[in-house]
């Protein structure tokens, strides 16, 4: 087993408890939170030939509302996943949870899991309770990151308004994508990269619409030109950013992806649990028989690219 799987989640019984007793029985419109547990993880790598899962919680986090709560949630998950990564060694890795939009709690917690529990990064969710993720805000939080040269784990979540813009459906079918090349290019925009180089951003699910619409962004930037100040460069950007394959995106998306992206930043992401085994292997094998990766590509994406980005698994 050699791949790297920079997209899997982790629901200990706890978490699960605590979104339960905030309202999220079915969090983000899905049917029921999956069941997980170590023992099914581990067996799940085992059936995709994954030697090491990057572990974070999904959406919709750990703030419920309360800041206080908040912050004492965070730091049990970021202990429980440094649990979990040192019983089993080499299996597991973890992106550390914040409490966001609590931006001096974050801080103090980014410091905490990347000094004392030595997280492999942390996780960002797309926005926090409206906060996106190019907002001066949260500036502190990627100044501390970019200090450590950080991994930054993005992942969708719900937009504020996706009661009326999901139209019934399970918002991680449509609005996930949507809210991704919201905030990903609300990042670029916003000169975010550029002010913190040392950032390693991983967009998830191949960019969602981004690869498509990079185009049509370039076409509309001159509108935002200031006098002076240099027009963000979106074809740069997306060469510097990295791009997880976790979904659906053969044979359309990654095509698009491909022709934007630098393949040596295209990591595997199986989504585990809330994609179900059985589709994560069905999922895995387009990756393995798509036409669209050379066998050089296919090896980067499975594995190698993510050791380059994570030393430590070398």
């Amino acid at each position: 087993m050699t791949a790297v799987d920079v997209h899997a989640h982790y629901v200990p019984d706890f978490y699960r408890e605590a979104l339960i007793a905030a309202g999220h029985s079915q969090p983000d419109g899905i049917k029921a939170i999956p069941g997980w547990s170590e023992a099914a993880a581990l067996s799940t790598m085992d059936r995709l030939g994954v030697r090491t899962s990057m572990l974070s919680i999904s959406t919709p986090g750990v703030h419920f509302g309360d800041d206080a709560k908040a912050a004492e949630l965070a730091r049990l998950v970021n202990e429980e996943a440094a649990r979990l990564r040192d019983a089993h060694p080499g299996r597991f890795g973890f992106f550390a949870s914040l409490p966001l939009p609590d931006v001096d709690a974050s801080v103090t917690e980014l410091k905490h899991s990347l000094d004392v529990l030595h997280a492999d990064g942390i996780v960002l969710e797309t926005n926090h309770h409206g906060v996106y993720l190019g907002d001066e805000r949260l500036e502190p939080v990627y100044a501390e990151a970019a200090a450590r040269g950080t991994v930054v784990f993005l992942h969708p979540t719900t937009p504020d308004a996706a009661e009326h813009l999901a139209l019934g459906y399970p918002r991680p079918m449509l609005e996930f994508m949507f809210d991704s090349t919201r905030a990903v290019t609300q990042l670029i925009l916003s000169g975010t990269l550029e002010r913190h180089p040392s950032l390693r951003v991983i967009v998830p699910h191949a960019g969602a619409a981004l690869p498509v619409l990079a185009n049509r962004i370039e076409l509309l930037l001159p509108l935002l030109a200031k006098p002076g100040t240099p027009t963000p460069d979106i074809r740069k950007a997306l060469k510097t950013l990295h791009f997880d394959l976790a979904g659906a995106p053969v044979p359309e998306l990654l095509g698009a992806l491909l022709s934007v992206a630098d393949a040596a930043h295209l990591h595997y992401g199986s989504d585990f649990p809330f994609t179900p085994a059985d589709s994560c292997v069905a999922l895995r094998e387009k990756l393995l028989t798509t036409d669209l990766l050379d066998d050089e590509t296919r090896a980067g994406v499975f594995g190698r690219n993510a050791r380059e980005l994570f030393p430590r698994l070398a």
